[in-house]
């Protein structure tokens, strides 16, 4: 199974300063977003709130922390470079990972471009690289294993760990075995096949891809919406068939380069506006729609909003 990524244009009243009703959002926990459904408009005490309220904010890092980890991080640098001297003199060479001097041959590792994975990661390593048996879900099951010369190597013990996986792109448990996201994958598998084995030009759109486009449209509030295989091909390739010259792109300015690269592939014209910010966004439409095109000052073909869902 793939994920799928959506690219969704959204109405005229999508953006009027606020968040739709159907959103839910909830601005520090007190006042909704106050959009009257008969004027369509926002209270001005809403407005001020929203954008009070609405900013990603990340919490400052303390001195004494980040002093700490730069001297931890020198200190850990300077010894390995001792190290690596006495290594050179012979005293200290751990044999597992010493390479013989082979007359007529390069050596397989540069000192410097090693010095990173022997000295730094090679002391935290038993943190990474966990051997994982079974599959990668919201539990797995990692093999134990131990090190008696200092994480040179390891040994396997014969045991289990089960811990939780937060480093996982399994956004909707196609990962699991069991539960009922594989249940339904194996029932669907039987109806339909594994693939449709062509595009929607060639008879690849099933009554499956048209439930999920409406319900998602009808998740995100807007008039229609389709899903596509997720993929940088999939952004990069896609756009250009949307839009071209003539046409605005309205950016978030924080899209992955894949959308990027699509925007700038489709010759149409790029405009950016600041992450996840409405007023700015409804700012740059209206502009756009009322300078229209430079020199000619002919509207605009098409006015394409590009967004992520998820950002990472």
């Amino acid at each position: 199974m793939s994920m799928v990524e959506t690219i969704y244009m959204p109405s005229e009243n999508d953006f009027r300063g606020k968040t739709k009703k159907f959103n839910g959002v909830q601005n520090g926990g007190k006042i909704s977003n106050g959009c009257h459904k008969k004027t369509k408009q926002v209270d001005e005490e809403t407005e001020k709130a929203w954008e009070k309220d609405f900013c990603e904010t990340f919490e400052e890092t303390p001195m004494l922390a980040a002093i700490s980890t730069y001297i931890g991080y020198l200190i850990l640098v300077a010894v390995g470079h001792v190290r690596e001297f006495l290594k050179s003199i012979g005293i200290g060479v751990v044999k597992c990972v010493a390479e013989p001097k082979i007359p007529g041959f390069v050596p397989l590792y540069q000192t410097w471009e090693s010095f990173y994975s022997w000295y730094v990661y090679r002391r935290i390593q038993d943190c990474f690289c966990r051997p994982v048996s079974g599959v990668p879900g919201a539990k797995m099951v990692v093999i134990d294993r131990e090190s008696n010369d200092h994480r040179w190597s390891f040994q396997y013990t014969g045991g289990h760990s089960t811990v939780l996986n937060f480093g996982s792109y399994n956004y909707l448990g196609f990962s699991q075995n069991s539960g009922p996201c594989a249940e339904e994958v194996e029932q669907t598998i039987k109806n339909y096949g594994v693939s449709v084995c062509g595009s929607r030009q060639e008879l690849g759109y099933l009554d499956l891809h048209k439930q999920m486009d409406r319900l998602v449209a009808d998740y995100l509030g807007v008039e229609d919406a389709y899903t596509v295989p997720m993929g940088f091909a999939t952004n990069s390739m896609n756009i250009p068939s949307l839009v071209g010259k003539g046409c605005l792109i309205l950016s978030d300015e924080l899209n992955h380069a894949s959308l990027i690269l699509g925007c700038r592939l489709s010759g149409a014209k790029i405009k950016t506006f600041k992450h996840n910010c409405m007023k700015d966004l409804e700012k740059n439409l209206r502009e756009a729609i009322v300078d229209k095109q430079p020199r000619t000052h002919r509207p605009w073909k098409k006015i394409l909003i590009v967004v992520e869902g998820v950002y990472r």
